[in-house]
């Protein structure tokens, strides 16, 4: 398993995300004192050619410095160095220059473009649509809501009422117009349609006894999407039918943080998870993690599949360090 990383120094992994242009450029969102205070860096790295001769180390192109912690980081569909973040003041903040050339020249903007600010607490994600939404971005907060905004508008479209407790993950599907899933602390899977200004939601489940922190969508059945908890489990979902979960993965006794359905393998799923792991599923090949990778010596926090290099994931996490990989099970 050829691996490249990245450590950032002070500065403590809580997500990333490959670039849907540039197939070797991912952008990573970190904070400052584990996001309990501080500032918080996003950083622009690229990935080393074999032939380079440190081609183990992610190249860092350039760092962008927030007041706050950021938390969650999502590229634009639609421009190639345009990003937005979410950070711990309740803002959101959309980054211009995000590519090689801006960066090698030093014309990245210090500044984001905009500035969106109505949450009342810390923002934990952030989803930027596509296809049917590309203009629009989804931020869900500890406020225990979630707001539709469109990026060219100072004010949000729409707030969504729902949850009874913190909101960790929200996802719009990527097969379906207008829907968009989202997990919460009061245990709660929810649905929504984006065009509802009522802001109430389509359905709303109990998915976990305990706390729900992360969703995701199959990229290739529309009805299914999985949901992870720190029960350490992960459930899949079917909308045809709702009443309970269709499978049952046990990640272990530590919460499952983050998950990222493959863009390439129907079947294929990643978790991160707080005992420090990541962890590849194959629902091919049953219930059990397929690899279990302890490269990290901290909570895992960021996971993305790379959409155009097939089955290249990375992670990051509180031990700030950032690693790109194929997994040995995928290879």
């Amino acid at each position: 398993m050829e691996t490249q990383t990245h450590t950032t120094t002070d500065r403590h992994g809580y997500s990333l995300r490959f670039s849907p242009f540039e197939s070797n450029h991912m952008l990573l969102a970190t904070s400052q004192l584990y996001g309990l205070a501080g500032g918080g860096s996003l950083f622009l790295l690229a990935q080393s050619s074999l032939d380079e001769v440190n081609s183990q180390n992610l190249t860092e192109l350039c760092r962008l410095e927030w007041s706050d912690g950021l938390f969650d980081v999502a590229w634009c569909p639609y421009a190639a160095d345009i990003a937005a973040t979410a950070s711990g003041d309740g803002s959101l903040q959309i980054w211009s220059g995000l590519d090689a050339e801006s960066a090698l020249t030093e014309q990245t903007p210090k500044q984001p473009l905009l500035c969106l600010q109505e949450h009342k607490n810390e923002i934990y994600s952030l989803d930027w649509g596509e296809k049917w939404n590309y203009h629009t971005l989804l931020s869900a907060s500890w406020d225990c809501t979630l707001k539709l905004w469109d990026c060219n508008r100072q004010n949000s479209i729409t707030t969504f009422v729902g949850h009874n407790d913190l909101i960790y993950c929200a996802k719009y599907s990527p097969l379906i117009a207008n829907l968009f899933a989202s997990v919460s602390t009061d245990g709660h899977l929810n649905l929504w349609n984006s065009l509802d200004f009522t802001g109430k939601p389509l359905m709303s489940i109990e998915a976990h006894a305990s706390e729900a922190l992360s969703c995701d969508w199959s990229h290739f059945d529309r009805n299914v999407l999985v949901t992870g908890g720190s029960d350490g489990l992960i459930r899949g979902w079917d909308l045809r039918k709702m009443r309970t979960h269709i499978f049952e993965l046990y990640s272990g006794e530590f919460a499952v943080r983050r998950l990222a359905c493959s863009p390439h393998s129907a079947t294929v799923l990643a978790s991160a998870n707080y005992d420090f792991t990541t962890r590849i599923w194959d629902l091919e090949r049953g219930e059990s993690a397929q690899e279990i990778n302890a490269q990290h010596t901290e909570f895992v926090c960021g996971l993305d599949w790379n959409p155009q290099r097939v089955h290249q994931l990375a992670d990051c996490g509180w031990d700030s360090v950032a690693n790109v990989y194929t997994p040995k099970c995928l290879a």
